[in-house]
Parts: structure tokens; sequence; C-alpha cells
């Protein structure tokens, strides 16, 4: 099972913040990235979302992205982006390296060019319904779960 971390880039809502956090508690991530103008604690929505999680998850916050994806790539960390593009892989086919980080952007405009950019790969999980996306929180359990279990 690869190693997993998670960078949330420009996340609007507290909620999805909390999640993520209750999220990585439950998957085993060890180290979340809150970049951007991402909300971090102490917050009372994260905390109602996270249900302490927040307390024990290791986590950074940064204004800007591209540092920590530059050094984490010199570590030996793929760079993983959850986007919907025209080159993106099917998460269900995708296999991660050793070590991923997964990146999850914005939650109407997705992950900035410059991050895909240097992205070692983006992944997209398929839609079966109407809708083209799923909430930023439960796209990124999905994902990490998947990522996780290779």
């Amino acid at each position: 099972m690869p190693a997993l971390r998670l960078m949330a880039h420009n996340i609007r809502s507290l909620w999805n913040v909390g999640a993520f956090f209750r999220t990585c508690d439950a998957l085993g991530v060890e180290h979340l990235y809150l970049t951007g103008y991402t909300a971090h604690p102490p917050r009372k929505e994260i905390t109602k979302t996270a249900i302490g999680a927040e307390q024990w998850v290791p986590w950074e916050h940064s204004r800007d992205p591209l540092p920590i994806i530059q050094s984490l790539k010199q570590e030996g960390w793929q760079i993983v982006s959850l986007e919907l593009t025209p080159d993106a892989v099917d998460l269900a086919t995708f296999v991660p390296m050793e070590k991923v980080c997964l990146v999850v952007g914005h939650e109407l405009t997705g992950v900035l060019e410059g991050i895909l950019a240097l992205s070692d790969a983006v992944v997209q999980i398929p839609m079966l319904g109407k809708k083209e996306s799923l909430n930023v929180s439960v796209a990124t359990g999905i994902a990490l779960w998947r990522l996780g279990t290779q």
C-alpha cells in the first residue's frame, strides 16, 4: 500500500476541510497540506466536521502550494491531481507509485493549471449519473481510499 499525503488548495468550505481531516485519519494519510485560501484550524466549523481529527492529523498551511509540490517531487512523491481533464486517467485503472500526494482543488474551478503542469498524473472518477462531479470531500475520500488500497 502506498504512503499517502493530501493537498487541498483553495477550498472554500470549512466543512469540506473538516471532512478532509476525518478522511485523512480514517485512511492513514500521513500529512495534510492546506494551501491557498483554504481555511485551517482553529475554526469551529472545521472541528464540528473533523470531530477532533484536526488535533492529531499532521497538517500545515501555506499560501503557495508550488514550493511544497516541488519539494515533495524531489523527495520522490508522485503528485496526482484529481481533476476532470481530457487526458485524465480513470481512477479505477490508475496504478500509483509507493508515495503519493493527492491534490484536490476549488469546489467549482478545480485544480489550478500551474499545479496540473507539475502533476505526475491526473485522475478522475467516472460519473454514471447526470452530474459531472462529486462534492470535493466525497471525491477525495473515494480517491484516497482507491490510491491507498492499490
